[in-house]
């Protein structure tokens, strides 16, 4: 099969696939002679058409998984569409807890309230509730606590394609 028409397959698995999906997966999908890295360097390729072209769709990496999405400068457009919900915005205790799930994850509930110095239970809720976080697993130690780490919703809202684009944290200022 020529390169444009596996391109073109591939444009129209992630119009339609609202999720992230790998580049392993669309080579299933394919289900021809194509190895892995092949179809990650047509998606690259894609991705770079997209943006040169400043279409009003764009091509997204998360991790190692790729989605369509809107471009975020007609935004303002596609906000239109839809009549706006009202979600209250994140509280300076909620940020705070995931600024430190986000830094030092996968982290315990009990490691966070010893950072922070007060219970979290309710940042710790909202922040699933916003889908920015998710439950990792369990510790093996006593109690089996639950272990914390960030979204691909989380990369999303901050345009990072993977947490390790987080800025150090030596780089902010304290007062």
């Amino acid at each position: 099969m020529e390169k444009e028409k596996i391109k073109k397959i591939i444009e129209a698995i992630l119009f339609v696939f609202s999720d992230p999906i790998s580049a392993k997966e669309i080579k299933d999908i394919i289900n021809i002679d194509i190895n892995k890295k092949d179809i990650e360097n047509i998606l690259e390729e894609l991705k770079g058409e997209y943006k040169e072209e400043k279409r009003g769709m764009q091509i997204l990496k998360i991790q190692d998984k790729y989605q369509m999405g809107t471009n975020k400068e007609y935004e303002e457009y596609i906000r239109k569409l839809f009549e706006p919900k009202k979600k209250k915005s994140l509280t300076q205790a909620t940020l705070e807890t995931l600024t430190i799930i986000a830094y030092k994850q996968p982290i315990t509930k009990v490691e966070i309230e010893e950072i922070r110095g007060v219970k979290c239970d309710k940042a710790i809720s909202t922040l699933i509730e916003y889908n920015l976080i998710k439950e990792a697993g369990r510790l093996n130690r006593i109690g089996k606590p639950i272990i914390y780490k960030t979204t691909d919703e989380f990369l999303k809202l901050f345009g990072l394609e993977k947490i390790e684009e987080l800025p150090p944290l030596n780089s902010f200022e304290t007062n």
